[in-house]
């Protein structure tokens, strides 16, 4: 053969190579339900654990991933407002509702319609139900050169349970409104197949159905993508292998075999939907991701391992409270300490001690340390008296406490500071050393939480003072403030327009306070000690901007402030 021939030769076969790595098959416009053949496309497409690995690399995990809240997303379609694209199917739109200016292309039919989407340099926000889908047509479009996509976190659920607007009128079709430009024609089309090719379930699985999986004969393996301090911190599935989702195309020996059972799950269902996806396109057949993450499944009430439902607890410590709310009147408690004394324990700094006294027989463990000092407090049935200056201290020790298991601990109503209005005995100089003990057998996940909220509190322990307050009000936004005194105590005077449900009754009415959680909230009650506990309940139960009024309506009345009846 001669050169010119052979070169002529060895351009053909190579054009020939070219053209059969391209070849594209019809975007799928409908659901078939037949699970993509991941394996064989993989086998010649390109290198998805790169891809994905370098897709989850630029993630930000500071911005959630990818996602934007309800709130935030509200503000922005108020100012600068992204393309809105809702990839749920068409029922789902009519009978939910949507956001107001989105476009509806369901995940399916997403591939072949890339011209009804802006340029991909513009913003664009996903959102499905639950977050699901919005977070694989997110990883999708990313990868197709998209530089400004986010998923809606929680989806259109998150967006109603926000108490955002959502439209009902009939959505207008889709338009074309740019020309897609395929860079990698051979990802397209591994995209298009597996979109294409998605089952009714979209490759998730809700709590109840996993839970029953977990219990049969061929359970799947659960890998927790969550980074290891949320698996430490706030529990995870008995079983489950933590596998974070920044390492977990690279530690794929990790997971069993390709055709075997795998249910992968994150907090909220975003993350662990981009690894499904990933996972998928990398030839494993039977991987699902836990919709609504975590978060469905302990809302489902099914078991977590190193984890305890604070809202549940809280509200049945509440709810169940009994008259007095476990105080000890300054009288009471001193007559006490003449027939059978109780244990005493100051939680005060050592230099409020030092400046102000102590009640004689007192042992002092500030408030941050008593929890690491468990060792230095009697039995668990023996009793127990704490005070602080004013009650608000005592009262978050005597929860935590109760709720470690002591049985017999009281809060001294109005703390030290009552003790001394009272004209009661104080003593000066150095109380005495508390000795240790054996420390007493409680529930170590109580009391990681417990100690870390009392272990880091702020100076002012989340109070604000009653002149503070009165400033605050006049200010935007002002804080709401929530007055968990009895009815009959709310119309001896209150503060202007604040909300008044008793103590009791908080937990049920916890809608009626505002759906975000870094909104400022002031609680108070008469003396500081019962909206101590409030504030304690809303802080642990994710409210960020909570405080009590120290010192409660009596310090209101005592500065002169306006009080309405």
């Amino acid at each position: 053969m001669s050169k010119k021939l052979h070169a002529l030769f060895g351009l053909f076969m190579a054009l020939s190579l070219v053209l059969s790595a391209c070849s594209t098959a019809a975007p799928a416009t409908e659901a078939t339900g037949v699970a993509p053949a991941s394996a064989s496309v993989v086998a010649s497409g390109p290198d998805i654990q790169a891809l994905f690995n370098s897709l989850i690399a630029n993630l930000p995990a500071d911005k959630g991933y990818g996602t934007v809240k309800p709130a935030t997303l509200n503000e922005e379609l108020a100012d600068k407002p992204p393309f809105l694209l809702d990839v749920r199917e068409p029922t789902e739109v009519e009978k939910d509702g949507y956001i107001e200016g989105a476009v509806n292309i369901p995940i399916r039919q997403l591939m072949a319609n890339l011209d009804k989407l802006p340029a991909t340099d513009q913003p664009i926000v996903v959102y499905c139900a639950s977050g699901h889908r919005g977070g694989m047509a997110m990883a999708a479009l990313e990868l197709l050169g998209y530089t400004n996509i986010r998923n809606l976190a929680g989806g259109l659920n998150a967006w109603k349970k926000a108490n955002l607007v959502v439209a009902t009128a009939p959505l207008p079709a889709a338009a074309a409104i740019s020309t897609p430009i395929i860079t990698d024609q051979a990802l397209f089309d591994i995209l298009t197949s597996f979109f294409g090719n998605m089952p009714d379930d979209f490759y998730s699985i809700k709590s109840d159905k996993l839970a029953e999986a977990l219990t049969s004969a061929a359970p799947p393996t659960i890998i927790d993508i969550r980074t290891a301090d949320e698996f430490n911190e706030d529990g995870h599935i008995e079983g489950a292998i933590n596998v974070p989702m920044q390492e977990l195309f690279n530690n794929l020996d990790k997971l069993p075999a390709k055709d075997q059972p795998i249910a992968v799950h994150c907090v909220s269902g975003h993350r662990g939907s981009i690894v499904v996806m990933g996972l998928h396109l990398m030839g494993y057949t039977n991987v699902v991701n836990l919709a609504g993450g975590l978060n469905a499944w302990k809302a489902a009430k099914l078991p977590v391992v190193g984890w305890v439902d604070w809202s549940t607890v809280w509200s049945d410590y509440l709810t169940n409270i009994p008259e007095g709310y476990y105080t000890i009147k300054a009288a009471d408690l001193n007559t006490a300490l003449t027939e059978k004394a109780p244990f005493l324990l100051d939680v005060r700094e050592a230099a409020e001690v030092e400046k102000d006294g102590f009640i004689v027989g007192a042992v002092n463990i500030p408030v941050r340390e008593v929890l690491n000092n468990l060792d230095k407090l009697p039995a668990k049935d023996q009793p127990i008296v704490i005070y602080c200056a004013s009650g608000h201290r005592g009262a978050m020790i005597m929860a935590s406490l109760q709720m470690l298991g002591y049985t017999d601990v009281k809060n001294l109503a109005g703390g030290f500071n009552a003790w001394k209005a009272a004209k009661l005995n104080v003593a000066t100089g150095a109380p005495t050393a508390p000795t240790a003990g054996i420390a007493p057998q409680v529930d170590a996940t109580r009391l990681r939480d417990l100690n870390k909220f009392l272990a880091n509190l702020p100076d002012g322990f989340y109070t604000v003072k009653a002149a503070d307050l009165q400033v605050e009000l006049t200010g935007s936004p002002a804080p709401v403030v929530l007055d968990v005194r009895t009815a009959d105590e709310y119309k001896t005077g209150h503060i202007e327009s604040s909300l008044n449900f008793n103590i009791k009754d908080v937990p049920a009415n916890i809608t009626q306070l505002p759906a975000d959680k870094a909104a400022p909230i002031v609680v108070l009650c008469q003396s500081g000690h019962r909206g101590a506990l409030v504030m304690m309940y809303l802080r642990m139960t994710g409210y960020a901007n909570v405080r009590n009024l120290a010192g409660g309506m009596n310090a209101w009345t005592a500065a002169k402030l306006p009080v309405a009846k």
